[in-house]
């Protein structure tokens, strides 16, 4: 056979592995593998024949299917991912919605609303740097040119003419957006899944749905209001003095423009269209085209006008534009807000349950805020030399993103100072709990472990903090949003200083400080992120933690933005389907082994089998967290209903080994902790089995150390694990 020597109704052990991206000799415990099917990026692996150690656990066939290289990839790539992290969650936002919304369609609507402002803050953003700071204010003034031969070309031009050669970096941006939206897809093209689902959950819909027609049509609008963002800003600075019937044409088509974007995004259906069509997409390709030749139009007007321009320091209008698009967005996540907490669903009720999209978002927002107003302030310090105070320098930013740095400031510190205060608070009750659960787990343990056991009940406390993240976050982005909020007073032409001195008596001097400390303090996360995700693909223990948030980010498809970095789901789900359904067909059981994020996958593609393959397939999943963190975020798709149908799928053949110690994982029905009631009856109480961590604090007879705490590591080298893989293996072959 093309695979091997499997052997006709024998069991393949097909292993998932989860964020760690380990190889798949890692994962096969076996340091001679052969690649069986698939590629480089996701390919499945199995032991070479004629080695020890080459079978599995009473003889099964061993199978790795690695996928880490789908949503990272080269170093270019997981650079774009840091950039595009505000996209990234503002798309992930749009399917956290709630389990029985008061309306979808307005959830929907205010999501994709939103991500479209995003968009038109990054024009505005490279704008801000290149029409605002370089081209009006610093080719004005021969002191800035000075020594710089690179814009002292441009010196003494006319503003127009400045304006116009320079509106090509802005141009130049929005078509690198457009050309990445439309390459990224490209690796996964060829992964097109069947028509009929296999289930009606919508957990189903992840790598089956084609999100190839939605996302071409979401390009074609984003890249129309970014074209119409910047042909607005030209148009209101050129307005501000001079106003004729070509300028009220222009205007009028730009608002046309902009108004026909966010018709097609909230009102008309046809953009959710799983299928091509020809005339709808010709729609949305024909606005996009408009746009683009209405900003030549534009471009051209603005250099040729001869009217005279006005004479004021900052380019007219700018600042204007950035505040209200900054308070547009404050009462957009306040409408999502609000419609989310008309109506909750779901039985494990939670504060982000609730607010988990407005949560997201919210955070998007703030980050695409604060990397904006980063490059923004960035530019200003190059071009001023090196000035001290913010408000002194001849290229300070608008007031919007003071005001913006400001309350990103305030509320990091809040934010930071409220996590001090609720650790404190809950270390107490979070510890008298690992207590508890340890002497549970070790109630023989000699006087001379003292030691190693505060060292189990410290990674148990630890762990428990997760559930402490969803208050912490809503505290958070309601911070975030009131920070988005004070741009208002920009628009009344208010210094964050001057407001602090006069209303609250803090000295101008030192919130001038604070705002600097905080442009430095968005430069340190952008660098933060940025080596995080350069490590996150090359140290293992490190992606364990940072690089949970890109591969949650990127399994879902892109719905909301399009210039998300693509859904590497699109690709793994149908894959592992159709190599499942192979192997079946073939005359084999398939037990499937899911580390982490591993279990996610395996989840959505049970649900996209039929029941001819489901008969002859087991579930194991180990640090999984379906139901610690995706039944909370996205209650919709991981809800309890979809957890039953999955066991219901495979005739509840399904364990899962969890672990207190583990910070990620956990139990998906039922704990099973020593001492606590069992309230859980039929077949989804016998799913869950809890792993003590470690297996003893004590060293055993042929080591000197005692066992290692695991918490979120994989287990395959564990006796249970083991003991679990047998069960399943049996139940298998039994036919049960």
């Amino acid at each position: 056979m093309a695979d091997g020597a499997t052997r006709p109704d024998g069991i393949v052990e097909l292993r998932v592995h989860g964020v760690s991206g380990a190889g798949a000799d890692q994962v096969l415990d076996c340091p001679h593998v052969r690649q069986v099917a698939g590629d480089r990026s996701g390919g499945f692996y199995r032991p070479r024949p004629g080695y020890p150690d080459s079978a599995g656990t009473d003889g099964v066939t061993l199978e790795a299917y690695r996928w880490g290289d789908l949503p990272s990839g080269t170093a270019v790539r997981t650079l774009s991912l840091v950039f595009l992290l505000p996209f990234m969650l503002c798309n992930v936002a749009l399917w956290m919605v709630p389990t029985n919304p008061a309306s979808k369609k307005g959830f929907m609507a205010l999501c994709r609303v939103l991500a479209l402002t995003l968009t038109m803050l990054y024009v505005l953003s490279i704008v801000g740097s290149t029409l605002d700071l370089l081209a009006w204010r610093c080719m004005g003034e021969p002191s800035c040119l000075a020594g710089r031969t690179w814009l002292s070309w441009l010196g003494g031009r006319p503003p127009g003419l400045r304006l116009g050669l320079l509106a090509l970096v802005p141009v130049a941006a929005i078509g690198l957006l457009w050309w990445l939206s439309a390459r990224q897809s490209h690796s996964f093209d060829a992964f097109r899944t069947p028509s009929t689902a296999a289930s009606k959950h919508r957990l189903s819909a992840v790598g089956q749905w084609d999100g190839a027609p939605l996302v071409g049509r979401l390009r074609s609008v984003h890249v129309a209001a970014a074209f119409a963002t910047l042909d607005g800003t030209l148009l209101a600075a050129r307005a501000s003095q001079h106003s004729s019937g070509t300028m009220v044409i222009l205007l009028v088509a730009t608002v046309a423009v902009l108004v026909t974007c966010l018709t097609l995004i909230t009102v008309v259906p046809s953009i959710d269209r799983s299928d091509p069509s020809p005339r709808v997409d010709a729609v949305f390709r024909a606005v996009r085209t408009l746009a683009c030749g209405l900003t030549v139009l534009v471009i051209v007007h603005i250099v040729i006008s001869p009217a005279p321009w006005p004479q004021v320091d900052v380019l007219p209008g700018y600042s204007a534009i950035v505040a209200w698009l900054f308070v547009s967005q404050t009462v957009l996540v306040a409408g999502l807000g609000a419609l989310v907490l008309r109506r909750r669903g779901g039985r494990r009720r939670s504060p982000l349950r609730a607010l988990g999209a407005p949560v997201f978002i919210t955070l998007a927002a703030e980050l695409a805020v604060a990397f904006s107003a980063e490059l923004v302030y960035r530019v200003s310090d190059l071009l001023d030399r090196g000035g001290t105070t913010a408000d002194s320098l001849e290229t300070s930013p608008p007031l919007a993103y003071k005001w913006a740095i400001f309350g990103f400031l305030l509320a990091m510190v809040t934010a930071l100072l409220v996590a001090a205060v609720v650790t404190r608070l809950t270390r107490r009750g979070r510890r008298r709990a690992a207590r508890a659960i340890v002497s549970a787990d070790f109630p023989d343990a000699p006087p001379t472990t003292a030691d190693r056991m505060r060292r189990v009940e410290h990674a148990v406390a630890r762990a428990r903090f997760t559930e402490r993240l969803e208050p912490l976050s809503v505290v958070y982005a309601c911070l975030a949003a009131i920070s988005l909020s004070t741009s208002l007073l920009g628009l009344l032409q208010l210094l964050p200083g001057v407001v602090a001195q006069r209303y609250l008596g803090v000295p101008q001097g030192l919130v001038d400080f604070l705002i600097g400390v905080g442009s430095y303090l968005i430069a340190a996360v952008v660098l933060g992120l940025v080596i995080g995700g350069l490590f996150a693909y090359r140290t293992a223990g490190f992606r364990r933690y940072v690089g949970v948030l890109w591969d949650l980010g990127t399994f879902w498809p892109r719905a909301a933005h399009p210039f998300a970095p693509p859904c590497y789901a699109e690709r793994a789900v149908p894959e592992l389907a159709k190599r499942i359904s192979y192997l079946v067909d073939q005359g084999h059981g398939v037990l499937l082994a899911g580390h982490s994020h591993g279990s996610v996958l395996l989840a959505a593609t049970v649900l996209q089998l039929p029941a001819r393959i489901t008969d002859r397939v087991a579930l194991l999943t180990y640090g999984s967290p379906l139901g610690r963190l995706y039944s909370r975020l996205f209650p919709a798709y991981t809800d309890d209903p979809a957890l039953r149908e999955v066991g219901e799928r495979v005739g509840w053949r399904w364990l899962n080994l969890w672990r207190d110690t583990d910070p990620i994982g956990g139990w998906i029905f039922a704990a099973h902790r020593p001492g606590e009631a069992q309230t859980l009856t039929g077949p989804a109480a016998l799913v869950d089995r809890r792993l003590r961590d470690p297996e003893d604090v004590v060293a055993p007879p042929w080591d000197s150390v005692p066992p290692p705490i695991l918490a979120h590591w994989p287990c395959e080298s564990q006796q249970a694990f083991t003991e679990a893989e047998r069960d399943l293996i049996v139940r298998l072959r039994a036919g049960r």
